[in-house]
């Protein structure tokens, strides 16, 4: 086993030793709670005084809240500990647990004595020589980071144990010259910087591949919910990755965020309900990601919102209600000119729509009835009736209530202002060449957009439906009487909490802080949704700050949708320009952010590359400098274990020899994780050779936008040339295969390699 590996298994023993402690704590505590909440039920009211019962409930619900608390926490229960110069540990998680003396065990996220966890960096640790995160699976501890502050106020058993980052930063520190300290150091100073920047605005942390530009953002992340918890507790924290499998992977990393705060999704997961994994090819990814789909999308809408060729005829039980098709214009028009989205407006339009059908039907009766020819003896009755001013308003709303319910005059309506869903705009609009014609702004290649009605949903169609949501709007009016009686019922609810208080004393103990606290837990009906839960579920929730990795691959239109979600513009964007592999994605920063900051964003570059080793990224420099000479690759500082290689591989032979290539690689590398990186096209062949498995399996098969912000100890890349010509931006999509090892390349090749990876031949 190597000092590395016995260095990771050491520190997993001690952890896992002290996290079945806790749990056991924990389970103590929860059975403690419930004991004394069977002993309150049972003790019942029985006096039974109001002051009895009121005391009881008050009771009963704070241990039902303790209960509830202690089974939330299960999963994850602890992620941190903390070393000071003293030699003193702390553990930190999502609760607070003593020992059996009472004295604290696990610190609670929230507490101030937790707080060096979230705020230490490397220019202020505050202290520590240490800061490690914990993973856990279960009760399990699978996974370790450690961030060390003070290397040289370690122990020699400390150093030993060091895993993870710290461990390659101290590797780098030892064992070299005084640059490598100046090194590390250059790379802390860089990550605090982004750490500790302010919560309002945008920004940018660009950096190369190896620069740790994730891990500074995340931690920035647990540093702003720190220090800003007011704002980001209550609105929460909005990730979003590029994939599903890179979301997995920082899940890893930011178990301290809380997980009641952060909600993480990728772009084709951002609309509620759809679950978009399909990819648009690169020219109609293109022309979904230019902005002037808001314009076409809007004109969409207007084109549903139809006048008759003629008079607006209804066929009813024998009547012919007719509107004139100038009324039916005006109508139209007054509707529009009010400005509310297609859906709302469509409340005004049916409402004066049916006042006119009621005027209509009163003039067909009165015709039908053929008043005209009658004459009487009587002068009065010879006057001619006039059913239609006889309608007053009550009359005109009855009436417009009965035509509702008739199926002929809604499908009327729903042929001039229908009521649309953003799924169903979207899709028919991307089905009908008549409608694209006729909508598409001056200038936009709408033939890229036309698709089968029942294809599935692309993430570049997630914009034009968050987009499309925007436009048509709902009518709230049924939720707004909900919410008004909501309001009534909490007030009540509230006054019976402040009796309930006043009687019993416990404000006074400090157990609750409000009458709506106590109200609020007696209305939730046992839903538990925390603050995650109901901003991913609500398509307009205003998140605290959202954070955009691989944000270079976001188009202008993701960008609209991005934007909606935090009205505060508070954001961290974390990219590299360099590895821009979408057809739609950013040339430059201020391209994509200008249009909605106007300049109110900075920037931060991450410009030290130490985990990619010299010799993989000499050629990874080979490849930039040919397909993007304008972006500068970051400066790697780490020395490699072997030099790069390339293998020919016939495509014949691939099955038989490529798993062979891949266990002498896994071999290599010991413990380590290998990344099978190919083109889309061989994707499911290759697949097809290797068990299944996660990205904690030993052998992950990957596409290149799959393998975006990951890394491994191993990379195999099948295929060069099939990766550089499967899109216009090839080029950058092999800069990211190759980047993606941190001890040993391999390029399995067919033909002769692409003259990008000579320097491999």
């Amino acid at each position: 086993m190597t000092n590395r590996q016995d260095g990771l298994a050491q520190a997993l023993d001690t952890e896992q030793r002290t996290v079945s402690w806790l749990y056991n704590r924990l389970d103590v505590a929860r059975d403690r709670a419930q004991a004394t909440l069977r002993e309150v039920y049972a003790r019942g009211g029985t006096s039974g005084t109001r002051q009895a019962m009121v005391e009881r409930e008050a009771l009963a619900s704070e241990q039902a809240r303790r209960l509830t608390q202690l089974n939330a926490v299960e999963r994850g229960l602890c992620f941190g500990r903390i070393d000071d110069g003293e030699g003193q540990s702390t553990y930190i998680g999502r609760i607070g647990l003593r020992d059996e003396q009472h004295e604290s065990a696990l610190i609670d996220w929230r507490a101030p004595a937790a707080r060096q966890f979230y705020v230490a960096t490397a220019t202020d640790p505050g202290g520590l020589v240490r800061r490690r995160h914990l993973h856990l699976k279960d009760r399990l501890v699978v996974g370790i980071d450690d961030e060390v502050f003070d290397l040289e106020g370690m122990s020699e058993g400390d150093r030993h144990s060091l895993v993870g980052e710290a461990a390659l930063l101290a590797a780098l520190r030892r064992g070299r010259t005084g640059r490598m300290g100046d090194v590390v150091a250059t790379i802390q100073t860089e990550q605090d910087r982004v750490i500790r920047s302010g919560l309002q605005g945008a920004l940018v942390v660009q950096g190369g591949p190896g620069t740790g530009k994730t891990v500074a953002a995340l931690h920035r992340a647990a540093y702003l919910l720190y220090t800003h918890r007011a704002t980001l507790e209550r609105r929460g924290v909005l990730v979003v990755g590029p994939n599903s499998m890179f979301l997995r992977y920082i899940g890893q990393v930011l178990p301290a965020l809380g997980e009641t705060q952060v909600v993480m999704t990728t772009v084709g997961e951002m609309f509620p309900g759809v679950r978009a994994v399909a990819a648009d090819g690169p020219s109609a990814a293109v022309v979904k990601g230019d902005v002037r789909m808001a314009e076409l999308l809007a004109e969409a809408v207007r084109l549903r919102q139809r006048a008759p060729d003629g008079d607006l005829v209804v066929e009813l039980d024998g009547l012919r209600l007719r509107v004139p098709h100038e009324t039916c214009v005006r109508l139209r028009e007054r509707a529009r000119a009010v400005r509310l989205p297609h859906n709302m407006a469509r409340k005004l339009y049916v409402t004066e729509l049916l006042k006119d059908l009621a005027k209509a039907e009163a003039r067909a009766l009165e015709e039908s009835l053929h008043i005209e020819e009658l004459v009487v003896d009587e002068p009065e009755l010879n006057e001619p009736l006039d059913l239609e001013s006889d309608l007053d308003e009550l009359d005109l709303r009855l009436a417009s209530q009965r035509l509702w319910g008739e199926p002929e005059v809604r499908l009327a309506v729903e042929e001039l202002w229908p009521e649309l869903t953003p799924r169903r705009l979207v899709a028919e609009l991307l089905s009908s060449q008549a409608t694209l014609w006729e909508a598409a702004p001056m200038g936009l290649d709408w033939r890229e957009l036309l698709r089968e009605p029942d294809a599935p949903w692309t993430a570049g169609d997630v914009p034009l439906l968050d987009e499309a949501a925007e436009l048509l709007g709902e009518d709230d009016s049924a939720r707004r009487v909900a919410a008004r009686e909501a309001g009534e019922e909490q007030a009540e609810q509230e006054l019976y909490a402040r009796e309930v208080l006043d009687a019993t004393g416990v404000a006074e103990q400090g157990i609750f802080e409000r009458a709506d606290v106590l109200a609020e837990r007696h209305a939730d009906e046992g839903s538990g949704l925390t603050t995650a839960d109901r901003a991913a579920a609500d398509r307009t929730w205003a998140y605290g700050h959202v954070i955009v990795d691989e944000a270079q691959e976001l188009s202008p239109m993701a960008w609209r949708m991005i934007m909606r979600r935090v009205p505060a513009k508070s954001l961290t964007v974390v990219g590299d320009l360099a590895q821009t592999g979408s057809a739609a994605g950013a040339r430059t920063w201020g391209e994509v952010l200008d249009p909605h900051l106007e300049g109110r964003w900075r920037e931060e570059r991450l410009l030290v590359n130490y985990r990619t080793p010299v010799e993989i990224m000499r050629v990874a420099a080979d490849v930039l400098s040919a397909y993007a000479p304008e972006q500068e690759p970051p400066e790697s500082v780490r020395e490699g274990e072997a030099e790069p290689r390339a293998v020919r591989m016939p495509a014949s032979e691939l099955a038989e020899l490529l798993p062979e290539l891949v266990g002498q690689e896994l071999a290599e590398v010991g413990e380590g994780r290998l990344g099978v990186v190919t083109p889309d096209a061989l994707h499911a062949q290759v697949s097809g050779l290797f068990p299944r498995g996660d990205l904690d399996a030993p052998v992950v098969v990957l596409t290149v936008v799959q393998a975006k912000g990951l890394e491994f100890d191993a990379v195999v890349v099948v295929d060069p040339s099939g990766i550089l010509g499967q899109s216009p931006m090839g080029g950058q999509d092999l800069y990211v295969a190759v980047t993606r090892a941190t001890r040993r390349l391999t390029v399995v090749h067919e033909g002769d390699l692409p003259p990008v990876l000579s320097r491999l031949a």
